[in-house]
């Protein structure tokens, strides 16, 4: 598919293959951007900004990789670079917080389920960086070791002793 895409990129018209690679990858890219910074509105902010950066340097892609992992290459440097920035270190944005909402059916199970969801995304993401990636593309994006592993241009078995880490840090929090 990807191969299809970028053979399309060369013959057609460039908005149109752009927009079926926001409309295929869009969702993956803000929910990866939201693993990193952990709110909705920023998350939403970055994901523009990096599909405006990949619009910008597809010409640039190689085809040594699926289009999906140079995406979320350019996906996890750009978080990366945001996260060090200035501005994340001494602009505070006020954030709004939505409410819990439900179809009626297991009013007390949904919140359950929910609180407890919430409960282990908030552990994750009080992981350092270099341990929430990995979780979150393994288990949220399903990538394999070997994916991640080109994504984030670290060792296989690196990864793997990550995701170990990350996995003891996430059981010991739990049973706190």
């Amino acid at each position: 598919m990807d191969e299809i895409i970028i053979d399309a990129w060369n013959l057609e018209d460039i908005d149109a293959v752009f927009a079926e690679i926001i409309e295929k990858y869009g969702q993956d890219m803000l929910q990866l951007t939201f693993s990193y910074v952990n709110n909705k509105a920023l998350a939403e902010d970055l994901t523009q900004d990096i599909f405006v950066k990949c619009y910008k340097s597809l010409h640039t892609y190689k085809q040594n990789s699926s289009l999906k992992t140079w995406l979320w290459r350019i996906a996890i440097n750009h978080c990366k670079d945001y996260l060090k920035s200035w501005y994340n270190k001494n602009v505070v944005e006020m954030q709004n917080e939505g409410s819990l909402t439900s179809n009626g059916e297991m009013v007390e199970d949904v919140i359950i389920q929910r609180e407890e969801e919430e409960r282990l995304v908030s552990f994750v993401m009080k992981l350092p960086v270099k341990y929430r990636e990995v979780i979150y593309l393994y288990y949220f994006e399903e990538l394999t070791i070997k994916e991640i592993s080109l994504i984030i241009h670290v060792n296989e078995n690196t990864i793997k002793t990550r995701m170990k880490k990350a996995k003891a840090l996430l059981k010991k929090e739990w049973r706190d």
